[in-house]
């Protein structure tokens, strides 16, 4: 290695360790955008209960999972060829954190596309919680995530965590209102179980949309947040 390195030049090197942290760049922003339409067409499938879009969630998913596993890769070649330092580093263990992340946000999104069956067969029964609500800040989170990741935006990023409150909030209070309704002797349970979990799911994929907002921090203030904030919010 030290051989190669003497023949190629210092700033050779750096020129193909940047070459590699753009393709990563372009990589997991790739990924950031097919993650994004999932959840949105997850999210459409539900509220029109429509099993033909749910579908297509479920078929995408394939490509999601290569896609995770190639950057996987191309994280791990650019650590052991390129041995990045400092902010470099910094970047590329956050774009590992991140492709995880996202990958499960595609799996969540498959998950809530699967309910799509079990809320046709509960006929015109309500949601208990405000699934417009919820699902418009849960897919808000996740734009302003991945923009903040394409700008390295420490204010944006900051902001994702504070809707991250909110979504729980609205999460906890779905809980109440199903416990209200079975305490008041409603009949559809079984519909109730499956609207917690699209609650749950979709307060799921708002934590993920924080851990990567966490991650951008990481990269551009060099600070780990995650376990600060979780003791302030009680260990959450």
């Amino acid at each position: 290695m030290l051989v190669a390195l003497t023949k190629l030049g210092v700033s050779e090197v750096t020129r193909h360790l940047y070459m590699q942290i753009d393709r990563l760049k372009k990589q997991i922003l790739k990924l950031g955008a097919m993650v994004e339409e999932s959840v949105q067409a997850s999210i459409d499938s539900v509220r029109r209960r429509d099993v033909n879009l749910a579908r297509q969630v479920t078929e995408r998913d394939q490509r999601i999972d290569e896609m995770e596993i190639e950057i996987e890769e191309e994280c791990l070649h650019t650590l052991a060829l390129h041995h990045p330092v400092a902010q470099d580093l910094r970047y590329v263990v956050a774009v590992l954190k991140m492709n995880n992340d996202l990958e499960r946000i595609g799996d969540l999104a498959v998950g809530l596309a699967e309910r799509v069956v079990s809320l046709i067969s509960g006929g015109t029964e309500d949601m208990p919680f405000d699934l417009d609500g919820m699902s418009e800040r849960v897919q808000a989170m996740l734009k302003h995530t991945l923009d903040a990741l394409v700008n390295i935006d420490a204010d944006l990023a900051r902001s994702v965590l504070e809707n991250d409150d909110l979504v729980d909030e609205m999460h906890r209070n779905m809980y109440l209102e199903v416990e209200h309704r079975i305490r008041e002797g409603y009949d559809h349970v079984e519909h109730l179980l499956h609207c917690m979990a699209i609650s749950r799911g979709l307060e799921r994929i708002a934590d993920h949309a924080t851990n990567i907002a966490e991650d951008v921090l990481y990269m551009a203030e060099g600070d780990i947040v995650r376990h600060a904030r979780r003791s302030r919010n009680g260990g959450e």
